[in-house]
């Protein structure tokens, strides 16, 4: 373990004081943010603390054995809490609608791994060097001695996995396996875990993935691939936008392909747009912040509004330069 940090002995005693705590996440939750949002609720229940999962988006279906009691709510009116913690969200913007409904609070803890993190919280935990937020909770939970239940062990192993591509990522570090390996003796089930998470795919999502190898293009000596989701690929395949999860590999793991980018339509003039990058020195962290998004060294984010192809056009001309740069 680490040394023993005086932020999280911060963190630690807000958590302890407090009565009723929130525990809010990004829209559109992935693996790191749910698993972390419930390891942090699971843990403080047991202090017999008032609990409130908050998300703007509906739990994707593939994450929902995680929460079998079904905890993780949509917001509703704002409620006043003695403490709001955040996980995995570089911004306060990046909650939506749960950014009203934890206004009226006391204390916000701000725990998460971007680099490009805008330290909005009261207190603020931000180490980029971790390759998941599910490794500062655990951190977290350790320096407090809470005990580590294999529902707690489940999240964060499902955390950590799903952020580094399943320990694929040049993100990963040997801290990385040597938690990953104390979560299964905690009795994390990973035959479970990978069968729910990576084995159990929707027939829609396998409609959406034939989309993308029918529709990809490669571009710069095959070196940048990109693909476009629309709302009609989406009504065609009947899929849900949380099934787009993990497509983008599919065409980053293409031989020759340098950086890989999704755009997603959200409404007509608004496009989610995702990059991942297979090199350390191609940082798309840099990219997407430069759109006003964020993320990490080899992947990353932004939402963007204007049309369509304009925006293909100005995106694509950052990739081509990003890469002309380390040749």
């Amino acid at each position: 373990m680490k040394k023993r940090l005086k932020i999280l002995d911060r963190i630690i005693h807000e958590l302890k004081s407090a009565k009723h705590i929130a525990i809010a996440g990004h829209m559109r939750p992935d693996g790191d943010c749910i698993g972390s949002q419930l390891a942090v609720a699971y843990a403080v229940k047991s202090l017999g603390k008032k609990v409130s999962v908050l998300n703007e988006d509906v739990m994707p279906k593939k994450l929902a054995f995680l929460d079998p009691g079904k905890i993780l709510k949509s917001p509703n009116k704002p409620v006043e809490y003695d403490s709001v913690v955040v996980t995995d969200c570089a911004s306060y913007e990046r909650m939506g609608a749960v950014g009203e409904a934890i206004s009226k609070r006391g204390t916000l803890i701000n725990i998460d791994h971007h680099g490009s993190n805008s330290r909005y919280g009261d207190i603020n935990w931000i180490d980029p060097s971790s390759a998941s937020s599910g490794e500062l909770i655990f951190r977290l939970i350790k320096q407090a001695n809470w005990k580590i239940t294999p529902s707690i062990a489940d999240c964060l192993f499902t955390a950590i996995s799903t952020d580094t591509g399943s320990f694929q990522y040049a993100t990963t570090r040997p801290s990385t396996y040597q938690i990953a390996a104390e979560l299964v003796e905690k009795g994390a089930n990973v035959g479970r875990i990978c069968e729910e998470v990576y084995q159990s795919h929707p027939l829609s999502r396998v409609k959406l993935l034939r989309h993308v190898y029918n529709s990809f293009k490669l571009i710069e000596k095959n070196q940048i691939a990109y693909f476009w989701i629309r709302k009609a690929d989406y009504k065609r395949a009947r899929a849900l936008p949380d099934e787009s999860e993990g497509l983008i590999d599919h065409i980053r793991d293409i031989e020759g392909v340098k950086i890989a980018c999704l755009f997603e339509e959200i409404e007509p003039e608004i496009t989610r747009i995702s990059f991942r990058s297979k090199l350390p020195e191609l940082d798309v962290s840099t990219i997407a912040v430069s759109f006003g998004g964020g993320g990490h060294q080899s992947a990353a984010g932004v939402r963007i509004t204007g049309k369509q192809q304009t925006l293909q056009r100005k995106v694509l001309y950052a990739l081509k330069e990003a890469l002309a740069k380390i040749q």
